[in-house]
């Protein structure tokens, strides 16, 4: 099918406050994930992969990091000029406030839009681990003749208060929407699921264009609050179901739709469990639809004596004598000798000393573990030397701290 000109508007702005300390220095989007990735390229690498090329990224809290991560690692060639991924800081148009929630976002960029002149408008948020073919759902969105495409998916009805309800038709129509309720409504035909919003839109151009400027005059600023269930009334609006969506290359053993909001330390952290294995949930080699990575211009790692199993060692890493299980090494990190890992996140360029012990712990970059430090193992010592979080993983915040051992 045939698809008209579209263009991408990325929501890439959030605190991620429950990310901390992940997030104490960057915003959700740019925190490091997997081997080589960051959370934002999941996003952006469904959308270059689905042939849509226009992408502004609306940035806010803590940018900088995203800026260059962006700037170094999705920069197009300019001689295709409506092939871009640019940066977008907050203009304060409205003032000197940040913007007061996605549909304010997407408001304050309005003149983008108009200058681009697109038939429809995506509206994707930066913070989730996935892959979509978006061309599929543009095809429904079409065939539909939908002003307002919602994407959707169930998820177990004790979970669903954290999303925004769906209630929809046989047709898919949406029928009604309730935003993180307490008690969610669950689906029809499956009382333990509810059906939920993934935060993921496509709008009409003239439709969003008029929709922002009614909400903004009511002082309505959220679009799964406020612009969704007052476009619902039109019967326009339709909700396109993820677990149809196929992407070539998906693996028999990987689960059909997956989707992980990575906003908690345990979902973070439980989402990196997810790729190893020989069977993983998610494949991350998948060269019919790659997940782009950062780039890296060191060497290859060097391993010189190390057991390692089920693990996953990015680029650049110097591993001189180490026990590893169920691990991720980022690029750059250096292992000394007689040190024992055991189900940890270690980010790029971190130093661990001879000796050290770690269980179920985060490394965030450029740190120091000095020799024979033992982290997770005595969550009171723990405390005063790294942050707990209350499901129990220690987090060592990013910042050359020196994490000193027993001696």
């Amino acid at each position: 099918m045939a698809h008209p000109k579209v263009l991408a508007l990325v929501l890439a702005g959030g605190k991620g406050e429950r990310l901390f300390p992940l997030t104490a220095f960057r915003s959700k989007p740019s925190v490091p994930f997997g081997g080589r990735y960051r959370i934002v390229d999941f996003v952006l690498s469904n959308l270059v992969n689905s042939h849509i090329y226009s992408i502004y990224l609306l940035v806010q809290y803590k940018s900088q990091s995203l800026i260059e991560h962006v700037r170094i690692n999705w920069n197009f060639s300019s001689v295709i000029k409506n092939h871009f991924v640019t940066v977008v800081p907050p203009q304060m148009r409205m003032g000197p406030e940040w913007f007061q929630g996605t549909a304010d976002a997407v408001f304050q960029n309005l003149a983008l839009v108009q200058q681009h002149d697109p038939k429809l408008v995506i509206i994707f948020g930066a913070d989730h681990i996935y892959r979509m073919d978006i061309r599929q759902m543009i095809d429904f969105h079409i065939e539909n003749n939908a002003s307002v495409t919602v994407a959707a998916r169930p998820v177990p009805l004790e979970q669903a208060s954290s999303f925004g309800i769906i209630m929809v038709d046989s047709e898919k129509r949406i029928t009604g929407f309730q935003e993180k309720p307490k008690k969610p409504l669950p689906m029809p035909d499956d009382p333990s699921r509810a059906y939920v919003s993934m935060g993921n839109y496509i709008f009409n151009k003239e439709v969003l264009l008029e929709s922002l400027a009614k909400a903004q005059r009511k002082k309505l600023h959220d679009f799964g609050a406020h612009v969704i269930p007052e476009l619902v009334k039109t019967g326009k609006v339709f909700a396109y179901d993820f677990a149809t969506n196929m992407i070539p290359g998906t693996m028999p053993y990987e689960e059909n739709g997956y989707w992980r909001d990575v906003g908690t330390i345990p979902a973070f952290f439980e989402a990196h469990r997810e790729m190893l294995g020989q069977l993983p949930l998610f494949e991350m080699e998948n060269s019919h639809w790659p997940v782009h990575p950062s780039g890296y211009e060191g060497s290859a790692s060097k391993i010189m004596k190390a057991d390692i199993r089920n693990s996953i060692i990015a680029e650049g890493c110097v591993i001189h004598k180490a026990k590893i299980r169920n691990s991720f090494i980022r690029s750059g990190v250096v292992i000394e000798e007689n040190v024992n890992l055991d189900d940890c996140i270690i980010m790029d360029q971190v130093v661990l000393k001879k000796g050290c012990r770690l269980k179920k712990v985060i490394v965030d970059k450029l740190n120091v573990i000095e020799e024979n430090a033992q982290i997770g193992f005595d969550t009171e010592k723990d405390r005063f030397r790294c942050h707990i979080d209350s499901s129990g993983i220690a987090i060592v915040p990013k910042g050359g701290k020196l994490i000193k051992g027993s001696r």
